[in-house]
């Protein structure tokens, strides 16, 4: 018998990340707030709040696929006052979807003080950018200015009741990737990564490896 051989021409949690927001795992509750919110977008500033690797980022992308918007990703901890100044100005112009801009901020919680008042304005109505949806994530929000948090829309996102789901998606993953190579035990790993499921993803790669 041959060697079941593997390839991945990327890593599994991106191969695998959801494209749109129908496709997570739980999180019905973000999934219902947001899926109502692409049917009929408006400039807003949103913050996505919940642990590591519970899907933060990927629901804003999967947002901005939904609306066709722009994306601009200020990434972490580069989030400081230029680069909010920089991303504004490009967020004058006409975006070339003809739709939305769509900013990013990862882990705004390390934002510096001076970034989170350089935003004040621009989540306002006084200094806005046309046709722009902000989207904050973080872990959690104590190192936010309650004036910042006052100006947006919080959406929690939590691992909990997702194990049972997140080890299906393990296993179908597995189906396509083993080639009938014995299976490990998926909900061993997703209950060892904490419901991290970028996490989850990244040890089920390690087990593919190593058949």
């Amino acid at each position: 018998m041959s060697t079941p051989t593997f390839t991945f021409p990327q890593p599994l949690a991106e191969k695998y990340r959801p494209r749109s927001i129908a496709d997570f795992v739980g999180l019905e509750r973000p999934k219902k707030i947001l899926g109502q919110f692409a049917a009929n977008p408006y400039q807003s500033a949103w913050l996505f709040v919940g642990p590591p690797g519970v899907g933060k980022t990927s629901m804003a992308l999967a947002l901005a696929a939904q609306i066709c918007a722009e994306i601009h990703h200020i990434p972490s901890q580069k989030c400081n006052a230029q680069a909010i100044d920089d991303t504004c100005r490009m967020c004058a112009y006409v975006p070339l979807s003809g739709g939305f801009h769509l900013v990013i901020v990862d882990e705004a919680d390390r934002m510096t003080p001076a970034a989170q008042l350089a935003l004040l304005s621009k989540l306002d109505a006084t200094d806005a950018p046309p046709n722009t949806i902000w989207v904050f994530t973080c872990n959690a929000t104590d190192g936010l200015e309650p004036r910042f948090l006052s100006r947006t829309r919080q959406v929690e996102f939590s691992s909990y009741g997702m194990a049972n789901e997140a080890a299906r998606l393990l296993e179908s993953i597995w189906q396509r990737e083993a080639n009938g190579a014995a299976a490990p035990n998926f909900a061993r790993i997703v209950k060892e990564s904490a419901n991290n499921l970028r996490d989850a993803l990244m040890c089920l790669e390690t087990e593919l490896l190593a058949v």
